[in-house]
């Protein structure tokens, strides 16, 4: 039931999901469709056996003494590949006998005990019977006779403490209590079961019920793909559209920025030239007035200086200094001959009457409104693919709407409900025959525990009724009870032991078997390995769980594969390959969603020639200002009386020396008038040269910034129209190629949404939709808990206790014998004899 359960599950798990393929790398703009819905399972396949753990390590280790090899791959495979006939000979076949012979020497350790139990089980009763039958004829410890020892006192005590230890204390302990916790452990699991069964039942449908769940987000998710990509497509403009204005704007921009460049350098050159037109006026005119000035000033400097005063001894020389001094007070500088910008500053004012900043500006706006004209030229494109994608969404749930999920998630799930009600109705069946056998294992104990109960109570009634003083004839009845009540012991040990042995016998070779050969190959999964070897399981087939699921042996599909995907909760898909059961390469097939979509986006054409970069009156008014002539002026000449100083001497200094050279005359009218002179000479460099050096400074910024400009003039404005040109050609003409280039990538911006859906789903199907785990988790709990936990090591623990139990009726057999004589009253008795006592 359980199979065909997990088969149709299979079969619908594989309708409902594809292949897988390698997660594909989405490009920037990651698309999040979240978690997909998944409830958490309830069942925990592990059992923790509590302080009766120790008691099943303690049996796992016997276990290991009896049977120290390693699971026997080789030979299961061999054994269970052979066919032995019905023929005698086929028994005799020499690999067959080699076969039996590695099979017995495998359960070499299993024979040997069961053979030494078979051998209790025989040998003990009869070796019972002819005790009895020896006791009858008053041999064997049947004579009602004690022979008198010195050292009886101390071999009562031996054989006293021996029984007690042997049989009491070891038996008691260790079987006893050991069996009886066993199959007490074992009722109490069985009850206990109904709630782990039950989990498992809800773990399948959770599994069941979740499974449409998560297809129904898994299609639902389309619309996170669609709403980006109309997102997008709305957005077009400033995603398209601004991919081609950036790549056309790397030629597009410089071309500009040089034409604007070239307009204010045209502004520059009319300041540079209205400068130079001004501050050469300036200069002439100061120039004049200086010179005047400075003419008055050698004039009355040579009067003063022709007064008697200087023919003095003590001024004639200083006189005579000042006097040779006098041709220093001149100007430097001459700008009358310097040629005039007016001509050159008229052409430029004529340039400027038209704005060329403003057509660049112009230039700059229309191609700035780049992503308007790829709105406005793809709107009726873009509608045609917004069209598209809601088809394709529509296809996309019209497809889903076409599995049969319903149909088969009911039929599950009525299966599930009938396997669930059926294991409930035969669970107090199972039940019932678990207190059969619980009651049939007690009584096995009540067996041990009677023999017990006879050496016990021979043991405390010996102890406690016997009399040192007392000869064995006189012993009193006390005593004499205990005696019978070891003899009843070691009697109702010889009629329990065969039946006692027998079930250990039994018990043991089943369980520890099924302990060697199934528990300890499935914890290391050594059994499914074994499962997994081909042709095994049908001589046809080289993969078994293949052939039964898709009909194709050839299919490399395992059973410790399947349960090692299932135990880390992935897909049934990909533990399963259902690939091979079901293929819906259409639904998830990429170019199926976007072969649409691409073609829409290629068709779409850009026409950015109504872009007007910079027109022919601004290319005219460009060449204009190249002719303006400013490359003719005569830098040279304006330089050259630039960089001369104003006066041949600095006025400051000819002063200051003045006033010194006067003070060394005598003091008098003639040193005042000089120092006159000198402050005035000093009033004509602060109010005339300082505003002169002013205005050559203003001269030289200007000139040289012409100079500059002049420059090659010409070709950098031939340069500029170039660049200009060239972008516009390659918008007019060459901008097709990047559009195309563009929307290539658009497109597979675009694409790479659909494509992040699909590798999610495929994902997602791969690893969350449908988790196996529960099916992992029936097999752990069949045959881990149930066979293994519950059951095995429970069985292996109670034949382990029974038996201990079983070997000891042995030594407490002949104790209690010779224990029981220093007990029982005697009918006849010796005085002393120091010879041994025979039985």
């Amino acid at each position: 039931m359980a199979v065909e359960l997990c088969l149709l599950l299979l079969v619908f798990c594989g309708s409902t999901i594809s292949e897988v393929q390698p997660i594909y790398k989405p490009p920037p703009g990651t698309l999040d469709f979240g978690f997909v819905p998944a409830k958490t399972y309830d069942t925990g396949a592990y059992h923790e056996p509590g302080p009766i753990g120790i008691l099943f390590k303690i049996v796992h280790a016997y276990l290991y003494l009896v049977q120290p090899n390693s699971f026997p791959q080789d030979l299961v495979r061999k054994l269970a590949q052979q066919k032995f006939g019905n023929a005698q000979g086929d028994y005799q076949k020499p690999e067959n006998v080699v076969l039996t012979l590695q099979a017995i020497y495998y359960e070499i350790g299993f024979i040997v005990s069961a053979a030494l139990g078979f051998v209790f089980i025989l040998l003990l009763p009869l070796v019972g019977l002819c005790f009895c039958m020896c006791r009858c004829c008053d041999n064997c410890g049947g004579e009602m006779h004690q022979r008198q020892k010195k050292n009886a006192d101390c071999q009562r005590s031996c054989f006293a403490t021996f029984l007690f230890v042997a049989s009491l204390i070891i038996r008691q302990v260790v079987g006893v209590l050991c069996a009886y916790a066993a199959n007490q452990h074992l009722t109490n699991q069985v009850r206990g079961a109904k709630k782990l069964v039950n989990s498992n039942f809800k773990d399948l449908k959770i599994f069941l019920n979740d499974t449409p769940a998560q297809i129904d987000y898994l299609v639902s998710q389309y619309n996170t793909t669609k709403d980006k990509a109309l997102s997008d497509l709305n957005n077009v403009g400033p995603l398209l559209g601004s991919r081609v204005q950036e790549q056309l704007g790397k030629e597009v921009r410089p071309a500009l920025d040089a034409a604007l460049t070239m307009a204010g350098a045209i502004r520059e050159t009319k300041e540079a030239l209205e400068n130079v037109s001004v501050s050469v006026e300036v200069l002439q005119e100061g120039t004049e007035r200086l010179h005047a000035n400075l003419t008055d000033v050698k004039t009355h400097l040579s009067n003063t200086l022709n007064d008697s005063a200087c023919s003095a001894t003590q001024a004639a020389s200083t006189c005579n200094i000042i006097r040779n001094s006098l041709n220093q007070l001149n100007i430097n500088a001459n700008f009358s001959g310097l040629p005039g910008v007016t001509s050159q500053l008229a052409r430029v004012n004529d340039v400027l009457k038209i704005d060329l900043s403003s057509l660049v500006q112009k230039g700059y706006a229309a191609f700035n409104d780049t992503p308007d004209l790829v709105v406005n030229q793809t709107r009726n494109i873009l509608s045609d693919i917004k069209n598209v994608l809601e088809s394709i969404g529509s296809n996309i749930t019209t497809f889903a709407k076409t599995l049969p999920v319903q149909k088969i998630l009911a039929d599950l799930t009525i299966y599930l409900t009938q396997s669930e009600a059926y294991v409930q109705d035969y669970f107090p069946v199972v039940e019932q025959y678990d207190f059969y056998r619980w009651l049939g294992c007690l009584i096995l104990c009540c067996m041990v525990v009677l023999i017990l109960i006879f050496y016990c109570l021979g043991l405390l009634c010996g102890t406690c009724g016997y009399d040192k003083h007392a000869s064995p004839t006189t012993r009193g009845c006390i005593s004499n009870t205990g005696g019978n009540f070891l003899m009843a012991g070691v009697g109702f040990s010889f009629l329990f032991s065969w039946v006692l042995m027998t079930v250990v016998v039994l018990t043991f070779v089943t369980g520890g078997n099924v302990e060697k050969l199934v528990c300890e190959p499935f914890e290391d999964k050594t059994l499914f390995k074994v499962l997994d070897t081909p042709y095994l399981l049908n001589q046809h087939w080289k993969n078994y769980l293949s052939g039964i699921l898709f009909k194709n042996p050839n299919i490399n599909l395992t059973f410790e594969n399947v349960y090692s995907d299932c135990k880390e909760n992935k897909g049934i898909y990909t533990s399963l390959h259902l690939e091979h059961l079901f293929n819906i390469n259409e639904f998830l097939n990429i170019s199926m969603y976007t072969e649409d979509v691409a073609l829409k986006i290629e068709h779409i054409q850009i026409n950015l020639s109504k872009i007007i970069l910079l027109d022919e009156i601004g290319k005219e008014n460009l060449l204009n200002f190249s002719s303006s002539g400013i490359e003719g002026i005569n830098f040279a000449a304006y330089l050259t009386e630039i960089n001369k100083s104003v006066t041949k001497v600095d006025l400051l200094s000819f002063a200051n020396d003045l006033e010194a050279r006067a003070d060394q005359l005598p003091k008098g009218a003639l040193e005042n008038a000089l120092k006159g002179h000198a402050n005035n000479i000093r009033m004509i460099h602060n109010q005339q040269v300082i505003p002169l050096e002013q205005a050559m400074s203003t001269l030289n910024q200007s000139i040289r910034l012409l100079k500059r400009t002049s420059s090659e003039l010409m070709v950098k404005v031939k340069n500029v129209i170039s660049a200009v040109n060239a972008a516009q050609l390659l918008i007019n003409n060459n901008a097709s190629l990047v559009i195309v280039q563009e929307t290539k990538k658009y497109m597979d911006t675009i694409v790479g949404y659909f494509e992040q859906y699909i590798e999610w789903v495929k994902e997602s199907i791969a690893m969350e939709v449908a988790a196996c785990k529960p099916i992992a988790n029936v097999i752990d709990t069949a045959v881990d808990i149930f066979l293994c936990s519950y059951i095995t090591d429970s069985v292996n623990t109670f034949w382990f206790g029974l038996g201990g139990s079983s070997i000891f009726l042995i030594p407490a057999i002949i104790f209690a014998v010779k224990l029981s004589k220093y007990y029982r009253r005697m009918d006849t008795e010796d005085v002393y004899d120091d010879s041994v006592e025979q039985w």
